[in-house]
Protein backbone atom coordinates (compact mmCIF):
# COMPACT_ATOMS: atom_id res chain seq x y z
CA UNK A 1 0.00 0.00 0.00
CA UNK A 2 1.29 3.54 -1.27
CA UNK A 3 0.79 6.09 2.05
CA UNK A 4 1.81 9.04 -0.18
CA UNK A 5 -0.81 11.59 0.44
CA UNK A 6 -2.62 13.68 -2.27
CA UNK A 7 0.04 15.98 -3.81
CA UNK A 8 -0.29 18.90 -6.44
CA UNK A 9 2.19 20.58 -7.76
CA UNK A 10 1.55 24.62 -7.36
CA UNK A 11 3.42 25.83 -10.33
CA UNK A 12 1.61 29.40 -9.93
CA UNK A 13 3.94 29.76 -6.87
CA UNK A 14 7.06 29.40 -8.93
CA UNK A 15 8.32 33.50 -9.06
CA UNK A 16 8.07 34.74 -12.95
CA UNK A 17 11.81 34.84 -14.49
CA UNK A 18 12.78 32.37 -11.88
CA UNK A 19 16.85 30.77 -13.12
CA UNK A 20 15.38 27.45 -12.67
CA UNK A 21 18.08 25.58 -13.60
CA UNK A 22 20.35 27.84 -11.19
CA UNK A 23 18.00 27.07 -8.50
CA UNK A 24 17.80 23.88 -8.77
CA UNK A 25 21.37 23.12 -8.07
CA UNK A 26 21.36 25.75 -5.07
CA UNK A 27 18.47 23.29 -3.93
CA UNK A 28 20.24 20.35 -4.43
CA UNK A 29 22.98 21.79 -2.77
CA UNK A 30 21.45 23.08 0.20
CA UNK A 31 19.12 19.88 0.73
CA UNK A 32 22.04 18.12 0.49
CA UNK A 33 20.06 16.09 -2.90
CA UNK A 34 21.22 13.89 -5.38
CA UNK A 35 19.17 13.90 -8.64
CA UNK A 36 18.81 10.47 -10.24
CA UNK A 37 17.53 10.97 -13.96
CA UNK A 38 16.04 8.49 -16.34
CA UNK A 39 17.16 8.37 -20.31
CA UNK A 40 13.81 8.90 -21.05
CA UNK A 41 13.82 12.41 -19.61
CA UNK A 42 13.76 15.70 -20.98
CA UNK A 43 16.84 16.64 -22.19
CA UNK A 44 16.82 19.84 -19.84
CA UNK A 45 16.64 17.21 -16.86
CA UNK A 46 19.25 15.36 -17.94
CA UNK A 47 21.80 17.62 -18.44
CA UNK A 48 20.90 18.77 -14.54
CA UNK A 49 20.73 15.38 -13.17
CA UNK A 50 23.99 13.94 -11.04
CA UNK A 51 23.28 11.06 -12.53
CA UNK A 52 21.47 9.37 -15.92
CA UNK A 53 21.09 6.11 -16.58
CA UNK A 54 18.55 3.31 -16.85
CA UNK A 55 16.45 1.10 -14.01
CA UNK A 56 19.77 -1.12 -13.57
CA UNK A 57 22.28 1.69 -13.35
CA UNK A 58 19.73 3.98 -11.43
CA UNK A 59 19.11 1.06 -8.88
CA UNK A 60 23.14 1.19 -8.35
CA UNK A 61 23.58 4.58 -7.67
CA UNK A 62 20.35 4.60 -5.42
CA UNK A 63 21.51 1.20 -3.30
CA UNK A 64 24.87 3.18 -3.03
CA UNK A 65 23.91 7.29 -2.71
CA UNK A 66 24.55 8.98 0.75
CA UNK A 67 22.92 11.72 0.29
CA UNK A 68 19.80 12.63 2.52
CA UNK A 69 17.39 13.32 -0.26
CA UNK A 70 16.68 11.64 -3.69
CA UNK A 71 15.32 13.66 -5.89
CA UNK A 72 14.19 10.82 -8.47
CA UNK A 73 13.63 11.80 -12.00
CA UNK A 74 11.72 8.95 -13.72
CA UNK A 75 8.64 7.05 -13.33
CA UNK A 76 7.19 6.17 -10.17
CA UNK A 77 8.17 2.56 -9.84
CA UNK A 78 12.18 3.57 -10.27
CA UNK A 79 10.89 6.33 -7.00
CA UNK A 80 10.02 3.13 -5.12
CA UNK A 81 12.54 1.50 -5.57
CA UNK A 82 15.18 3.54 -4.27
CA UNK A 83 12.98 4.14 -1.73
CA UNK A 84 13.06 0.16 -0.81
CA UNK A 85 16.77 0.96 -0.76
CA UNK A 86 17.11 3.27 1.13
CA UNK A 87 14.49 3.60 3.78
CA UNK A 88 15.88 6.34 6.11
CA UNK A 89 16.38 8.80 2.76
CA UNK A 90 13.44 11.13 2.18
CA UNK A 91 12.79 10.22 -1.87
CA UNK A 92 10.40 12.51 -4.28
CA UNK A 93 9.92 12.70 -7.37
CA UNK A 94 8.61 15.54 -9.81
CA UNK A 95 5.50 14.66 -10.36
CA UNK A 96 3.48 11.38 -8.77
CA UNK A 97 1.38 10.61 -11.76
CA UNK A 98 4.36 9.52 -13.57
CA UNK A 99 3.20 5.75 -13.49
CA UNK A 100 4.32 3.22 -15.98
CA UNK A 101 1.58 1.62 -18.46
CA UNK A 102 3.21 -1.68 -17.96
CA UNK A 103 3.28 -1.62 -13.96
CA UNK A 104 -0.07 -0.14 -14.19
CA UNK A 105 -1.25 -3.44 -16.15
CA UNK A 106 0.32 -5.61 -13.38
CA UNK A 107 -1.50 -4.94 -10.18
CA UNK A 108 -0.32 -6.72 -6.97
CA UNK A 109 -3.79 -8.06 -6.32
CA UNK A 110 -4.12 -9.27 -9.53
CA UNK A 111 -0.87 -10.81 -9.83
CA UNK A 112 -1.33 -12.78 -6.67
CA UNK A 113 -4.20 -14.12 -7.82
CA UNK A 114 -2.79 -15.03 -11.22
CA UNK A 115 0.22 -16.51 -9.76
CA UNK A 116 -1.74 -18.96 -8.02
CA UNK A 117 -2.10 -21.25 -10.84
CA UNK A 118 2.00 -21.40 -10.40
CA UNK A 119 2.45 -22.13 -7.08
CA UNK A 120 5.48 -23.95 -7.99
CA UNK A 121 7.17 -21.33 -10.34
CA UNK A 122 10.48 -19.28 -9.31
CA UNK A 123 8.70 -15.77 -9.82
CA UNK A 124 11.27 -13.55 -12.23
CA UNK A 125 9.93 -9.66 -12.27
CA UNK A 126 11.17 -7.37 -14.10
CA UNK A 127 12.10 -3.64 -12.22
CA UNK A 128 8.76 -2.19 -13.74
CA UNK A 129 6.67 -2.75 -11.43
CA UNK A 130 5.02 -1.93 -8.09
CA UNK A 131 6.81 -2.34 -4.78
CA UNK A 132 3.54 -4.71 -4.00
CA UNK A 133 4.85 -6.95 -7.31
CA UNK A 134 8.59 -7.29 -6.35
CA UNK A 135 6.87 -8.38 -2.75
CA UNK A 136 5.52 -11.70 -4.76
CA UNK A 137 8.87 -12.03 -7.00
CA UNK A 138 11.60 -14.46 -5.90
CA UNK A 139 14.17 -11.98 -7.56
CA UNK A 140 14.09 -8.56 -9.83
CA UNK A 141 15.48 -8.59 -13.49
CA UNK A 142 15.89 -5.43 -15.93
CA UNK A 143 16.29 -5.45 -19.36
CA UNK A 144 20.30 -5.18 -18.85
CA UNK A 145 20.80 -8.23 -16.66
CA UNK A 146 17.61 -10.42 -17.23
CA UNK A 147 19.55 -12.88 -18.99
CA UNK A 148 21.95 -13.58 -16.37
CA UNK A 149 19.32 -13.10 -13.42
CA UNK A 150 17.11 -16.13 -15.29
CA UNK A 151 20.61 -18.14 -15.52
CA UNK A 152 21.72 -17.83 -12.10
CA UNK A 153 18.60 -19.87 -11.57
CA UNK A 154 18.44 -23.68 -11.05
CA UNK A 155 17.92 -25.33 -14.70
CA UNK A 156 15.35 -27.92 -12.75
CA UNK A 157 13.31 -24.60 -11.56
CA UNK A 158 9.99 -23.41 -13.48
CA UNK A 159 9.72 -19.96 -13.76
CA UNK A 160 7.04 -17.17 -14.46
CA UNK A 161 8.49 -13.94 -15.94
CA UNK A 162 6.38 -11.04 -15.22
CA UNK A 163 5.07 -8.52 -16.15
CA UNK A 164 6.46 -7.69 -19.91
CA UNK A 165 5.91 -10.33 -22.20
CA UNK A 166 7.73 -9.15 -24.84
CA UNK A 167 11.08 -8.86 -22.81
CA UNK A 168 10.10 -12.55 -21.51
CA UNK A 169 10.11 -13.89 -24.91
CA UNK A 170 13.33 -12.41 -25.59
CA UNK A 171 14.85 -14.04 -22.49
CA UNK A 172 13.47 -17.17 -23.37
CA UNK A 173 15.40 -17.06 -26.55
CA UNK A 174 18.80 -15.69 -25.09
CA UNK A 175 18.69 -18.52 -22.25
CA UNK A 176 16.79 -21.54 -23.68
CA UNK A 177 14.82 -21.63 -20.58
CA UNK A 178 10.65 -21.77 -20.47
CA UNK A 179 9.11 -19.60 -18.82
CA UNK A 180 5.18 -18.95 -18.42
CA UNK A 181 4.99 -15.47 -19.37
CA UNK A 182 2.38 -12.61 -17.77
CA UNK A 183 0.61 -10.92 -20.55
CA UNK A 184 1.67 -6.94 -19.92
CA UNK A 185 3.51 -4.68 -22.00
CA UNK A 186 4.64 -1.27 -22.87
CA UNK A 187 2.23 1.31 -24.44
CA UNK A 188 5.68 2.57 -26.64
CA UNK A 189 7.70 -0.36 -27.64
CA UNK A 190 4.07 -1.94 -28.55
CA UNK A 191 3.57 0.40 -31.27
CA UNK A 192 6.36 -0.24 -33.37
CA UNK A 193 5.92 -2.80 -35.79
CA UNK A 194 8.33 -4.93 -38.48
CA UNK A 195 6.64 -3.87 -41.09
CA UNK A 196 7.18 -0.11 -40.65
CA UNK A 197 10.37 -0.37 -39.42
CA UNK A 198 11.07 -3.08 -42.49
CA UNK A 199 10.38 -0.10 -44.66
CA UNK A 200 12.82 2.33 -42.88
CA UNK A 201 15.33 0.06 -42.91
CA UNK A 202 14.94 -0.34 -46.97
CA UNK A 203 14.92 3.79 -46.96
CA UNK A 204 18.42 3.95 -45.33
CA UNK A 205 20.14 0.50 -45.85
CA UNK A 206 23.52 1.84 -44.14
CA UNK A 207 21.66 2.31 -40.79
CA UNK A 208 21.71 -0.04 -37.85
CA UNK A 209 18.48 -1.01 -36.23
CA UNK A 210 18.57 -1.31 -32.77
CA UNK A 211 15.63 -2.38 -30.67
CA UNK A 212 14.73 -2.62 -26.64
CA UNK A 213 14.11 -6.24 -26.17
CA UNK A 214 10.49 -4.54 -25.26
CA UNK A 215 9.37 -4.48 -28.73
CA UNK A 216 7.77 -7.42 -30.23
CA UNK A 217 9.86 -10.14 -31.52
CA UNK A 218 8.99 -9.49 -35.06
CA UNK A 219 10.94 -6.26 -34.16
CA UNK A 220 13.52 -7.97 -32.23
CA UNK A 221 14.54 -10.17 -35.09
CA UNK A 222 14.24 -7.53 -38.02
CA UNK A 223 17.10 -5.36 -35.57
CA UNK A 224 20.93 -5.27 -35.84
CA UNK A 225 20.98 -5.12 -32.31
CA UNK A 226 18.86 -6.01 -29.23
CA UNK A 227 19.62 -4.56 -25.71
CA UNK A 228 18.62 -2.05 -22.79
CA UNK A 229 18.65 1.60 -23.54
CA UNK A 230 22.40 1.39 -21.56
CA UNK A 231 23.27 -1.08 -24.29
CA UNK A 232 21.42 0.55 -27.02
CA UNK A 233 23.69 3.73 -25.76
CA UNK A 234 26.99 1.84 -25.58
CA UNK A 235 26.11 0.50 -28.91
CA UNK A 236 25.67 3.92 -31.25
CA UNK A 237 29.00 4.84 -29.31
CA UNK A 238 31.15 2.14 -30.47
CA UNK A 239 29.90 1.12 -33.57
CA UNK A 240 31.73 2.65 -36.74
CA UNK A 241 27.88 2.90 -38.51
CA UNK A 242 27.05 6.84 -39.55
CA UNK A 243 23.23 6.45 -39.04
CA UNK A 244 21.11 4.48 -36.61
CA UNK A 245 17.08 3.54 -36.58
CA UNK A 246 16.47 3.56 -32.98
CA UNK A 247 13.50 2.14 -31.86
CA UNK A 248 12.59 2.67 -28.06
CA UNK A 249 11.55 5.88 -26.54
CA UNK A 250 12.91 9.20 -28.15
CA UNK A 251 14.35 10.51 -24.87
CA UNK A 252 17.63 8.34 -25.28
CA UNK A 253 18.33 10.31 -28.52
CA UNK A 254 19.65 13.48 -26.25
CA UNK A 255 22.39 11.13 -24.71
CA UNK A 256 23.46 9.57 -27.72
CA UNK A 257 23.70 12.63 -29.48
CA UNK A 258 25.86 13.69 -26.85
CA UNK A 259 28.44 10.93 -28.07
CA UNK A 260 27.92 10.56 -31.12
CA UNK A 261 27.27 14.12 -32.54
CA UNK A 262 28.08 13.10 -36.35
CA UNK A 263 25.78 10.28 -36.43
CA UNK A 264 22.37 10.16 -37.78
CA UNK A 265 20.02 8.94 -35.12
CA UNK A 266 16.27 8.41 -36.56
CA UNK A 267 13.10 7.66 -34.54
CA UNK A 268 11.53 4.70 -34.85
CA UNK A 269 8.12 5.30 -35.92
CA UNK A 270 5.08 4.32 -34.03
CA UNK A 271 2.46 2.58 -35.37
CA UNK A 272 0.19 5.34 -34.27
CA UNK A 273 1.74 7.67 -37.23
CA UNK A 274 3.86 10.02 -35.58
CA UNK A 275 7.52 10.26 -36.19
CA UNK A 276 8.69 9.62 -32.96
CA UNK A 277 7.62 7.43 -29.92
CA UNK A 278 7.55 9.60 -26.18
CA UNK A 279 5.80 8.00 -23.34
CA UNK A 280 3.57 10.46 -21.88
CA UNK A 281 4.41 9.31 -18.02
CA UNK A 282 8.64 10.16 -18.50
CA UNK A 283 7.24 13.50 -20.00
CA UNK A 284 5.08 14.64 -17.28
CA UNK A 285 7.91 15.43 -15.12
CA UNK A 286 9.26 19.12 -16.11
CA UNK A 287 12.28 21.75 -14.74
CA UNK A 288 9.26 23.23 -12.80
CA UNK A 289 8.34 20.01 -11.01
CA UNK A 290 11.57 19.34 -10.20
CA UNK A 291 12.32 22.61 -8.40
CA UNK A 292 9.19 22.47 -6.63
CA UNK A 293 9.69 18.93 -5.57
CA UNK A 294 13.21 20.18 -3.76
CA UNK A 295 11.41 23.26 -2.25
CA UNK A 296 8.98 21.24 -0.74
CA UNK A 297 10.19 17.85 -0.66
CA UNK A 298 7.00 16.93 -2.17
CA UNK A 299 5.25 14.35 -3.38
CA UNK A 300 7.44 11.86 -1.05
CA UNK A 301 7.40 8.07 -1.65
CA UNK A 302 6.09 6.33 1.24
CA UNK A 303 5.93 2.82 1.76
CA UNK A 304 4.19 0.56 4.25
CA UNK A 305 7.43 -1.20 6.30
CA UNK A 306 6.29 -4.31 5.76
CA UNK A 307 5.74 -4.09 1.84
CA UNK A 308 9.39 -2.44 2.01
CA UNK A 309 11.04 -5.09 3.50
CA UNK A 310 9.49 -7.77 1.60
CA UNK A 311 10.03 -6.21 -1.73
CA UNK A 312 13.80 -5.69 -0.58
CA UNK A 313 14.74 -9.07 -0.72
CA UNK A 314 14.34 -10.13 -4.48
CA UNK A 315 16.04 -6.52 -5.10
CA UNK A 316 18.91 -7.49 -2.89
CA UNK A 317 19.13 -10.92 -5.03
CA UNK A 318 19.34 -9.11 -8.27
CA UNK A 319 21.91 -6.71 -6.90
CA UNK A 320 23.83 -9.37 -6.08
CA UNK A 321 24.52 -10.75 -9.04
CA UNK A 322 26.50 -7.31 -9.84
Amino acid sequence: MDLTAPYLPDLESIPAGLDLPAEIRRLKAERKAVILGHYYQEPEIQDLADFVGDSLQLSQQAAKTDADIIAFCGVHFMAETAKILNPTKTVVIPDMDAGCSLADRCPADHFAEWLKQYPDHDVVSYINCSAGVKALSTVICTSSNAERVVNSLPRDRKLVFAPDRHLGKWVMKQTGRDMVLFPGFCIVHEQFTAKRLAALKAQHPEAKLIAHPECDATVSQLADFVGSTAALLNYVERNSAKAFIVATEAGILHQMRLRRPEAELIPAPADSGCNCSLCPYMKLNSLEKLYLCLRDLKPEIRLEESLRVQALKPLERMLALG
